[in-house]
């Protein structure tokens, strides 16, 4: 029976054990996470949502002050078009939080940042090419573009001397996207040199419709975008994502065709990661009824969370001022609007509203009151021991990084009992 670690993910000449771990925003695949990824041979993210909040927390920077004091004349605003980052500071703020982790790497694995279409931040087009352009300077391994189609993001970054050099990367759910995004930077003549499947088990948002996410299988998405590049001959490592829970469903898909695997769900309980313990002991509680696909989150996409999150039914105001990742480039965002209708309801009130349908997603991940999670979160607790005071023990990320590198089958190793 085969493992894991019989198989190799190849980037040109090199090899890593083909185990990435997901990038999770806001600071929940933290340095430390990703760093163990790469000691052990495979790829860690680290992501850049809320990056000057990141930088604000690790070292002691005031992006988020600074921007709250300039912008608090517009808080009881609702029109946020004037909330603007300034692109030099979002451009320090990147540098530093991705240059002091690149600077701990140790191993012979990589560190790439998972960087968001969707954080939209008021000025699309410039901030985004702001991330990316300063991550590459920073000397970012490779970069994952998610949550979006990114149809002209090569081209934001084709003026870096760094955009041959890293590794750059796409995540679809259907080969549709994939041909679209080909098709869009043909005249780059710059491949992606990875693609991430991610099919409708994933954490967090989905790139499936509402309705339809549950008639989606992620082996079949992986084996349509494999025949699709076997026959472009497009020799692009194809990675699955979303449902990988033990190691012999990662072997299934390697023994398919896949270069690797991405595995996020069973690291969300590690002590490297940058979840509060008392939310990590929330997602080992689980069970499966507690964990749903809902539309609050204001990007438009279904988004899986437990259903106990915090951030559901919130009425908090809109905290643009402060963050503002999510408005759109006329300063709109769906949880502004929603937020609105309520104070409207109320009389024009906002004292005591409850807003259902969206939330402020930049708040309360900024908090970390919107607990997403992979569909397999409530199988966490058959991972660990649960201790006599009915909390459960959390786990290291070199455990379960090489419970997924050795185990056979179906099989997960338990951690040694602590004392």
């Amino acid at each position: 029976m085969k493992r894991v670690d019989d198989f190799r993910l190849r980037f040109g000449d090199k090899e890593y054990v083909p185990i990435m771990i997901g990038g999770m925003g806001v600071d929940i695949s933290t340095s430390e996470l990703a760093l163990e990824a790469a000691r052990l041979g495979g790829i860690g993210h680290i992501s850049d949502a809320m990056v000057e909040d990141v930088s604000d927390r690790k070292f002691d920077t005031t992006f988020v002050k600074d921007k709250t004091k300039l912008y608090k004349y517009n808080i009881f605003n609702m029109d946020k078009a004037v909330v603007q980052f300034d692109l030099e500071r979002l451009a320090d703020a990147q540098r530093r939080h991705i240059g002091a982790t690149m600077a701990a790497k140790k191993g012979p694995g990589l560190i790439f940042v998972n960087c968001m279409e969707k954080l939209t931040m008021n000025g699309p087009k410039e901030t985004l090419r702001t991330r990316l352009n300063a991550a590459l300077d920073a000397g970012i391994d490779g970069i994952t573009l998610s949550a979006g189609l990114h149809f002209g993001s090569f081209a934001l970054m084709a003026d870096n001397p760094r955009f041959r050099e890293a590794k750059l990367g796409i995540i679809v759910s259907s080969v549709r996207a994939l041909q679209i995004f080909l098709r869009k930077n043909a005249k780059l003549d710059r491949a992606p040199d990875y693609v991430i499947v991610e099919g409708p088990l994933a954490g967090g948002h989905l790139g499936f419709g509402m309705d339809d996410w549950k008639n989606y299988d992620l082996h079949t998405i992986v084996a349509e975008v494999l025949e699709y590049l076997k026959g472009e001959n497009l020799a692009i490592p194809v990675i699955a994502a979303g449902g990988v829970f033990t190691g012999g469903d990662a072997v299934s898909f390697l023994e398919a065709g896949a270069a690797g695997v991405q595995v996020a769900t069973r690291f969300t309980v590690t002590k490297e990661c940058g979840l509060p313990d008392k939310v990590k002991q929330e997602y080992y509680k689980a069970s499966e009824e507690d964990i749903i696909v809902n539309g609050v989150s204001p990007t438009g996409y279904p988004m899986r969370m437990l259903k106990n999150t915090p951030a559901i039914g919130a009425g908090i105001r809109p905290g643009c001022e402060s963050y503002g990742y999510l408005l759109d480039a006329t300063g709109n965002c769906s949880y502004i609007n929603a937020y609105n209708r309520e104070v409207n309801v109320n009389g024009g009130s906002d004292k005591g509203i409850s807003v259902m349908d969206k939330t402020c997603l930049c708040t309360h991940m900024r908090n970390f009151n919107c607990w997403t999670c992979g569909h397999y979160t409530y199988r966490l607790k058959d991972t660990t021991h649960k201790k006599e005071d009915g909390s459960y023990q959390l786990l290291t990320a070199e455990h379960v990084f090489k419970d997924y590198q050795f185990s056979t089958g179906n099989e997960v190793a338990l951690p040694e009992k602590e004392a």
